[in-house]
């Protein structure tokens, strides 16, 4: 019931785990894909392939989002070359810990910088090519983190908290333009960056709380519904944090 025929994405981290998901499953859905990634060029090009699988335009593009030129020289490449963006799914992040008294000044700029400034890059880069493609739909990741706050792991709440609020604020600010803002924040979800904290020997550890649904999520299960909220069917949603957590928590 999903076609996305004839529109553009844009995919930030999308050369592993979630992002390479969601932009397998957008070519699918008939998008061409931009792939954007910071250093794994040949994963990129990987995920590039099976884009083009599947029948739709790929174009892997390297950019560091905490960087805002070096975005708005990928969005302006992305508009040259595929002809315009309708799509924006923000991905790109980090996850490390720390205690309060053991976080540094850089460790706090990093994670904000590329988990809530890189939104901010790409959004405001992107906005433009969607008006003038007559609208388009935003799609943040964000975190369980972000709403309910995480111990020793201050800097990545706050920065998916502050993406959160971003993204209520862009979908009443650009509903007007027909732009749709809306964020999924997935918990445990088995990526690259997770992998060694969900080994049989340390989930246990891992996972402080239940997962009602009996496991740690894989990331189709977030990609599903990001395409679902690029989608027509989501046309009269903008705004919503939609959970992919496996019911852990709930909000």
């Amino acid at each position: 019931m999903i076609t996305l025929e004839g529109k553009v994405a844009l995919v930030t981290g999308g050369s592993r785990g979630i992002g390479a998901a969601c932009c397998r499953l957008l070519a699918q859905a008939g998008c061409d894909v931009a792939i954007n990634y910071r250093r794994r060029t040949d994963a990129a090009l990987a995920v590039a392939a099976e884009v083009e699988r599947a029948g739709r335009r790929a174009l892997p593009v390297g950019a560091d989002v905490i960087d805002p030129m070096r975005v708005e020289a990928m969005v302006g490449r992305v508009v040259e070359e595929l002809g315009g963006i309708d799509l924006l799914i923000n991905n790109a992040g980090i996850w490390t810990d720390g205690s309060i008294e053991t976080l540094t000044d850089a460790d706090w700029a990093r994670m904000i910088g590329v988990n809530l400034s890189g939104v901010f890059h790409l959004c405001r880069s992107v906005v433009p090519a969607m008006k003038r493609r007559g609208g388009g739909a935003i799609v943040n990741v964000v975190s369980t983190a972000g709403q309910r706050g995480e111990a020793h792991h201050g800097h990545y709440a706050a920065s998916k908290g502050g993406a959160i609020a971003l993204t209520k604020s862009l979908a009443v600010e650009l509903a007007p333009h027909g732009i749709r803002v809306n964020a999924v924040a997935p918990g445990w979800i088995r990526t690259d960056m997770t992998e060694p904290f969900l080994t049989p020997e340390r989930i246990d550890e891992s996972l402080k709380e239940p997962i009602p649904l009996g496991r740690p999520g894989e990331p189709e299960d977030v990609a599903g519904p990001v395409v679902f909220l690029c989608s027509p069917l989501a046309r009269h949603v903008t705004g919503a944090t939609l959970n992919v957590n496996g019911g852990a928590v709930l909000t």
